[in-house]
């Protein structure tokens, strides 16, 4: 297991590679970063199965005392100062540690990031073929992953802020990939500015944790939390502040905004951001440093209700949005909702286990929007429609994925989505619960518009000769639709010694996979209610939502516009932001520059200037001068004995 930092490795040494001599490798270098990907995916079996073969005696592996599961750490020491007890007893040396940690919540990373990374890039071979950049798509994509599995195995909080950085420098590279359009300029800014904004947050955190523990092990933190070395107080602050970095990168309300736009980028991009890398990372967060989130209890609350205001509000506008990325978009946004509303509500395996069945299904609809967008170079869905006449294989699995997410029996988002309705139900106050099914009922319905939408009904002339996607793009988008199908099925408990995913992947106790009837039930009756409307409507159109859009048309008119928040934004920008930045401008140059630095400058050379006016350089003239002068005293001397 100890070779685990291998996976990330390969990735990050496939960069430079391809950089400097992409043009010479076969296929641009693309293949090379597939192998770096494939060797880190096929590393990552030899580590869970060593991990599986672990116990608390292993070298390095210890049952955690703040998790409770096995947990197994290995340390290097990167960076020294001082002379360890050479003055006292006690160490006052500085040494910072790399290392990496790996339990059940990082394998269960590693193995999506890994597997959804490698579908993405066989599949790019396909959809970016014939691209100027070919290389350097491949170059920063490799980077991208290298940095997001360094994320996941960090053990130290300072490693872990330089993955994350580095997670958001790739994101701005490849949303903005295609730098000649200005939309994707100003997406890629927008992403980057939002997402750095949550970072303050994260940074401060972070050097709270060392002002109060005195390092950046998660374990030293882990441990002074449950000492009470930080206050219940200080563990609240701690806590909202690395929960602001996380809602900064899993686009919670109100940071959620740089997301939509982040569609501009290649689709396989944005299947790899809304999948397993980037939004994923947020939600990873809050779980690793779970620990310090249950010392506060107020912070689950404030995890909790941003969720649900996240996971609704995107709901509505997915609802309304009429490009197929963009309500994929908002899909993402909502359920990384429903991931934070489950961590609030104590659900901690429920919130992973969605990441997961989450990650395979979306990244599934995105590879499938892209193939859409690769055969009819059409995204608004108003413009389709029958697309399943010529391309039966992208609709049967973009449906798999929509029919998951929508939360239908046995899919795997039915399973997940059981798991967080029952932890809020159990945990939190009845409004949440009530709020909830109705962001799964919308969930479903959003999903059965883009289906119906795009692959149901009349096929328009213009898509008559459209074509199916490829094979290398085929063969990923098959092995997702396997996973988004089955993958559910490994919450259930199995003869033998396996009781579901809650007895390998928990927080503090293990728990077997329970379902409660009737929020099962109720939660599959409005999933299928809303995909029967979803086709009544959107195929069959036997239903026109016109007399519902006019009785709702306030409403109707805020979800279109996105609630106005990046209005909203705009304004406080343009008013507030860039009026109190013209006065502190203002303030420093006036006063800051030219009195209070120049001025005393430019008083001393006037004085000087004024001073060597007598200086002329003519000897007559400094005798008359001196002669004056002692006249002058002399005068003075006199007077001043008559008087």
């Amino acid at each position: 297991m100890e070779w685990a930092w291998l996976i990330p490795v390969f990735s990050f040494g496939a960069v430079p590679l391809i950089i400097i001599f992409g043009k010479y490798l076969p296929g641009k270098g693309s293949p090379l970063a597939i192998l770096a990907i494939a060797g880190g995916f096929a590393l990552f079996w030899f580590v869970l199965v060593g991990f599986l073969g672990a116990s608390p005696g292993t070298d390095g592996c210890t049952t955690s005392d703040h998790t409770g599961t096995l947990t197994c750490e290995y340390q290097r020491t990167w960076f020294q100062a001082g002379l360890p007890g050479q003055v006292s007893n006690i160490d006052e040396s500085i040494h910072l540690t790399w290392g990496i940690l790996i339990d059940p919540l990082t394998l269960v990373m590693l193995g999506l990031i890994t597997f959804v990374a490698l579908m993405v890039q066989v599949y790019s071979l396909g959809y970016m073929h014939g691209d100027s950049r070919f290389s350097w798509y491949y170059a920063f994509h490799a980077l991208f992953i290298a940095a997001m599995l360094t994320l996941a195995l960090a053990d130290n909080f300072l490693l872990l802020y330089v993955a994350w950085e580095l997670v958001g420098l790739c994101s701005y590279l490849l949303i903005g990939f295609w730098f000649e359009r200005p939309s994707a300029r100003e997406a890629a800014k927008k992403a980057f500015i939002v997402t750095r904004i949550g970072d303050v947050g994260l940074l401060i955190g972070i050097l709270l944790i060392w002002r109060e523990v005195g390092s950046f092990s998660m374990t030293a933190a882990f441990e002074a939390v449950h000492a009470g070395v930080i206050s219940q107080g200080m563990a609240t602050v701690v806590a909202l502040l690395l929960f602001a970095g996380a809602a900064g990168k899993s686009a919670q309300f109100p940071l959620h905004v740089w997301l939509p736009d982040a569609m501009e980028g290649p689709t396989p991009v944005s299947a790899l951001i809304h999948a397993a890398t980037m939004v994923a990372a947020g939600v990873y967060l809050v779980a690793r440093v779970y620990p310090i989130f249950e010392a506060s209890g107020d912070a689950l609350l404030v995890v909790a209700i941003i969720g649900l205001i996240t996971s609704l509000g995107a709901s509505t506008i997915a609802l309304m949005s009429t490009d197929l990325k963009r309500i994929l978009a908002y899909s993402t946004i909502s359920h990384l909702g429903l991931m934070m509303l489950s961590l609030g509500a104590f659900g901690y395996t429920a919130a992973i286990f969605h990441l997961i069945a989450h990650g395979f299904s979306k990244a599934l609809l995105f590879l499938g929007a892209g193939s859409v967008m690769h055969s009819t170079e059409e995204l608004d869905i108003r413009k389709m429609g029958g697309l399943r006449k010529v391309m039966p294989l992208t609709a049967l699995l973009f449906s798999i994925g929509a029919l998951s997410l929508g939360g239908i029996p046995i899919l795997a988002g039915f399973w997940s989505k059981d798991e967080i309705l029952v932890a809020v139900n159990d945990h939190l106050p009845p409004v949440f619960i009530v709020l909830t099914l109705l962001t799964a009922f919308l969930s479903a319905l959003y999903m059965a518009r883009a289906m119906f939408a795009v692959f149901f009904g009349e096929l328009r002339p213009e898509h008559e000769h459209v074509h199916d996607a490829p094979p290398t793009m085929a063969i990923t988008m098959f092995l997702l639709g396997i996973l988004a199908l089955g993958f559910g099925l490994v919450s259930l408990n199995w003869p033998g010694p396996y009781d579901g995913i809650g007895t390998f992947l928990f927080f503090e106790e293990p728990e077997a996979f329970h379902f409660t009837v009737w929020l099962g039930v109720l939660s599959t009756v409005l999933a299928v209610v809303a995909f029967v409307l979803g086709y009544l409507i959107y195929a069959r159109k036997s239903i026109s939502m016109e007399n519902m859009r006019s009785r709702l048309s306030l409403l109707v008119g805020l979800a279109e516009n996105k609630y106005y928040i990046d209005e909203l934004y705009q304004f406080v920008v343009d008013r507030i932001v860039l009026t109190l930045a013209a006065a502190v401008g203002f303030f420093d140059r006036a006063l800051i520059n030219d009195v209070g630095v120049n001025g005393p400058a430019k008083t001393v050379r006037r004085v000087g200037v004024t001073l060597r006016l007598h200086v002329t350089g003519h000897v007559y003239s400094y005798a008359l001068a001196m002669t004056l002068g002692t006249v002058v005293l002399a005068v003075f001397f006199w007077m001043q004995s008559v008087s």
